[in-house]
């Protein structure tokens, strides 16, 4: 149970952002008794969308200037992960000496429910809800939280009894924590991403790696076999799909734990290697945490994977349509790409966001047999990648793709960038995406 009152009782806090996270952490700063106010100088329209809640529900706003100049002598400043510490709003705050945490700290620090974390650049929502998932087939209380699903505030703030905690953890959340401590820590893979925020590819790295910060010998950390790592106080347990020694690995079609097949891929709902990773992740992790091994496997097959992740939409004549709009970086797209063990037909592009394409095309040659881009980066796609054909559209794109196909191959949609340029979200594209396929279905 939360304290009516606490250490925080009659301070004045600062929370950094109006987003989901930023509201949940004022709600439940309030709740320990904190005076709260909220500062936020970024996009007036969301801004405009969050404040009328936010007074509504009694907190001070600043905007925009305001919140840039506020004197207030704030005790503690609790910052959203959208929030880049080295931003105008942040320094205005931190350049007055005042404590501050991440949202996922600060909740952390309000609860003795332990917790598994999942970070990583790629499917870490996949092995996230998988997690979940499994806990909860087995009989254990879990709430998937975080960078997915509720913020981890809000979870603490509604005081329901759970056994464990499951929360993917992004770098920006783990940026500024101080006593976060999972009892399992899942690193699913690193890869440039990101670096619009971070100042370095060091730096993104780094953050990640706060999350084995304040585990000890009796926590666990489950660990990508094809990476390396600084020395880890928690007990490593590796997997791999490419890589054979690793103690979860990819055999025959199947999942395998040391020399024992668990569960055949095509048995589930994920396509693609990168999906037998995650799930390899996330039974290392719910084992870790407790679980046999044998009833884990039994409920993997009943998971159904988040939306636009390697999601097959269809299968029309023989191929395969495979919607990965959450592919929005190269190492998604790659990822994608090497998980597939058909030949494949690409749909690929977006935004252009600068980033340099010409290093996949081996892997683009060696997977594919026909390549259509689309979006501001198409035609540059295009001209980087030897035989790739630039589509008016995505409807174009699906188009030729089926039309350049045949029986036996798969159609991915795995742009490897954002969707901006185009569409609200990734979100919004695969839904168009999707859409598309299905017209192509005959009607009965």
């Amino acid at each position: 149970m939360l304290p009516a009152s606490s250490k925080y009782a009659g301070q004045h806090h600062a929370i950094l952002g109006m987003g989901a996270s930023g509201m949940a952490a004022a709600r439940l700063a309030r709740r320990l008794g904190a005076e709260v106010t909220l500062l936020d100088d970024g996009d007036p329209g969301k801004i405009e969308t969050a404040a009328p809640r936010a007074r509504a529900e009694g907190f001070t706003i600043l905007t925009g200037p305001d919140a840039l100049t506020c004197g207030t002598a704030f005790a503690l400043a609790i910052l959203s992960p959208g929030i880049d510490p080295s931003w105008p709003l942040a320094q205005s705050v931190l350049r007055r000496g005042v404590p501050s945490v991440s949202e996922i700290e600060f909740a952390f620090q309000q609860t003795t429910v332990p917790v598994i974390a999942v970070t990583g650049t790629n499917g870490k929502t996949t092995t996230t809800g998988l997690i979940a998932h499994l806990l909860a087939a087995c009989g254990q209380r879990t709430v998937p939280c975080g960078n997915y699903g509720p913020a981890f505030s809000e979870v603490v703030l509604a005081q329901e009894p759970l056994d464990v905690l499951t929360i993917e953890v992004s770098s920006f959340q783990l940026e500024l924590i101080d006593r976060f401590h999972p009892r399992v820590a899942v690193w699913m893979n690193f890869a440039p991403d990101h670096l619009d925020r971070h100042p370095s590819l060091e730096a993104y790295h780094l953050a990640k790696l706060r999350i084995f910060e304040r585990q000890t010998a009796s926590d666990t950390a489950v660990i990508n076999h094809a990476e390396t790592f600084p020395p880890l106080a928690a007990r490593p347990v590796t997997f791999s799909a490419w890589l054979p020694d690793a103690m979860w690995s990819f055999r025959e079609g199947a999942i395998c734990y040391l020399d024992r097949s668990v569960i055949a891929l095509a048995d589930t709902k994920l396509r693609g290697r990168h999906n037998a990773e995650n799930i390899m992740a996330a039974l290392a992790a719910v084992t870790a945490w407790g679980l046999p091994l044998e009833q884990a496997a039994a409920h993997v097959a009943s998971f159904i994977p988040p939306r636009h992740r390697c999601e097959v939409v269809a299968t029309l004549e023989g191929r395969e349509f495979l919607n990965d709009s959450k592919a929005t970086n190269i190492h998604a797209m790659e990822s994608a790409l090497r998980g597939q063990d058909r030949p494949v037909v690409l749909i690929a592009g977006g935004k252009d966001k600068g980033l340099d394409y010409a290093p996949v095309f081996p892997l683009i040659r060696e997977k594919t047999t026909h390549v259509f881009t689309i979006g501001e980066i198409g035609p540059v796609l295009a001209l980087i990648w030897p035989g790739a054909v630039p589509c008016q559209d995505l409807e174009d794109a699906v188009r030729r793709a089926f039309a350049a196909s045949v029986a036996g191959q798969s159609i991915l949609f795995a742009p490897g960038t954002s969707s901006f340029d185009m569409f609200t979200g990734y979100g919004h594209r695969g839904d168009v995406f999707c859409q598309i396929v299905h017209q192509l279905l005959p009607t009965s």
